[in-house]
């Protein structure tokens, strides 16, 4: 019986330090990220313009969000973000010398796997876009409202986090994948 008394203290002691790194469980978090924005598309309808967009750009993002700490070494959260994915330049009837620029604020929600300080999370939600057009034919916008995904890995310290993450924008015909590295703090 003692054996098993001691075992299990210090099998509790061994973890207590994972716990003490792996930060809050709940609470409001905000951050910021920079990375990889590619964007492809391509439209070659006979009876419209010829449209070709395939080029990448810097691209950055901040958000905040709530991390719900209901399930041990579960992570829940709801996020929201301001997402600005640069410029991209592209031809429109074979002519060059037009620009695209796409931001969007989102808003997702956030599942995942705590394992001591590291992470891995999913997120699914909407992005509320807004692309501006500035081309040799003119210029124009558009906007909407279309869903996002996401995964990514985390490093916890206390309340300090460092991430990397990968998220697909389903824009209409468009898609923006946006390789980030960012970091957070948790209140």
């Amino acid at each position: 019986m003692a054996r098993t008394v001691y075992t299990f203290m210090a099998v509790t002691l061994l973890l207590l330090p994972g716990a003490v790194f792996a930060g809050s469980d709940s609470g409001l978090y905000v951050g910021a990220s920079v990375g990889s924005s590619q964007l492809d598309y391509s439209d070659n309808d006979p009876d419209f313009d010829q449209v070709d967009f395939d080029d990448d750009d810097a691209g950055y993002k901040v958000f905040a969000g709530f991390n719900i700490g209901l399930v041990p070494l579960v992570d829940l959260a709801v996020e929201g973000a301001y997402v600005d994915f640069g410029q991209f330049s592209g031809t429109i009837n074979n002519v060059g010398g037009n620009d695209l620029e796409v931001t969007g604020w989102t808003l997702a929600g956030l599942a995942g796997a705590k394992l001591g300080p590291v992470g891995l999370f999913a997120k699914v939600g909407a992005i509320d876009w807004d692309g501006d057009l500035d081309g040799s034919f003119g210029g124009g916008s558009d906007d909407g409202t279309d869903p996002l995904y996401g995964i990514g890995a985390r490093f916890q310290l206390m309340s300090f986090q460092v991430r990397a993450e990968y998220e697909l924008f389903d824009l209409d015909n468009v898609d923006i994948d946006y390789f980030s590295v960012g970091a957070a703090y948790t209140f």
